[in-house]
């Protein structure tokens, strides 16, 4: 892989969905002040962006350009805002950092974050309904698909079964089963969205795309459980060792961390193989974006 070529993209893409949400969310001056401020705050401090640049690749993948992508790339962004938010809470994980900066509720307050990721889920589906270019239908399709993998089978329930395990001694399979719903339904919607983003999607290359997905997703989660054992609390801009200090069930936990850095490498050839099925498609940056998850270093 290039990385150059790759860590490019990524710029870009990140700098047009920055862009575009900063333009998109209220100003901190509008009233509510505090909330619209931890809104932001929280929205524009950062990340990766993995997931808007899935449905980017997708989008390009047929042929289109990123621009028709973007409602859809901020939908789901938005949607992964608000579980951070929620995630980082005392209820739940209770975290004092991400990506480097006080969490919400920290910086802020609790209920003022409660609040803050309530309004961005909303927001998610009012950019699928009023953004965009798309027809009735595309946009029905858009919010079914964001709204499953955000629920109770999807993100919500992985996180619910992430928070009954503590403490437990879990299978592989529970393990698996348990972050297919928390990180790998939304990464799957990703590359869902982007395709429904075109028009042009169909189950004939809707089905190896999701495989793709799936494993990426599993791919990114195997990844975190490494670098939290492998990195440090800079780099990573979260608290490094926090699963372990928690007894919370890992990959690195049930397998060992070579054993973890293998079943990565195996899910990476899984994306590919399954990419290997689109011939119509033009997928290299999809396959960049399967190795660039595997070796990033937070």
């Amino acid at each position: 892989m290039n990385n150059n070529d790759i860590n490019n993209y990524f710029t870009l893409c990140q700098q047009l969905i920055d862009s575009t949400l900063n333009d998109w969310l209220a100003p901190s001056t509008t009233e509510p002040c505090k909330l619209h401020s931890a809104i932001r705050y929280s929205v524009l401090s950062g990340g990766k962006r993995i997931r808007p640049v899935l449905v980017f690749a997708t989008t390009e993948a047929f042929g289109q350009s990123r621009e028709r992508a973007l409602a859809a790339a901020c939908a789901v962004e938005l949607i992964h805002a608000y579980s951070l938010i929620h995630d980082d809470l005392p209820a739940m994980d209770d975290d004092d950092l991400r990506r480097g900066l006080p969490t919400c509720h920290i910086k802020y307050d609790e209920a003022t974050a409660i609040l803050a990721g309530d309004a961005l889920q909303a927001m998610a589906f009012e950019i699928l309904c009023d953004r965009g270019e798309h027809s009735a239908q595309a946009r029905l399709d858009m919010i079914k698909t964001l709204s499953v993998a955000s629920g109770s089978l999807g993100m919500v329930g992985g996180q619910a079964i992430d928070l009954d395990s503590v403490g437990q001694q879990i299978s592989l399979n529970s393990l698996e089963r348990m972050h297919n719903y928390k990180t790998g339904a939304l990464i799957e919607a990703s590359i869902v969205l982007g395709a429904q983003s075109t028009g042009l999607d169909n189950p004939k290359t809707l089905h190896p795309l999701q495989q793709y997905a799936r494993a990426i997703g599993l791919a990114f989660q195997v990844q975190d459980d490494i670098l939290d054992v492998t990195s440090n609390t800079e780099t990573l801009g979260k608290t490094q060792g926090a699963d372990e200090a928690r007894n919370k069930p890992t990959y690195p936990s049930l397998l060992g961390l070579e054993g973890a850095q293998q079943k990565a490498q195996a899910l990476h050839q899984s994306a590919l193989t399954a990419l290997n099925d689109l011939d119509s498609l033009n997928t290299s940056r999809l396959a960049q974006i399967s190795e660039f998850i595997i070796n990033r270093p937070r």
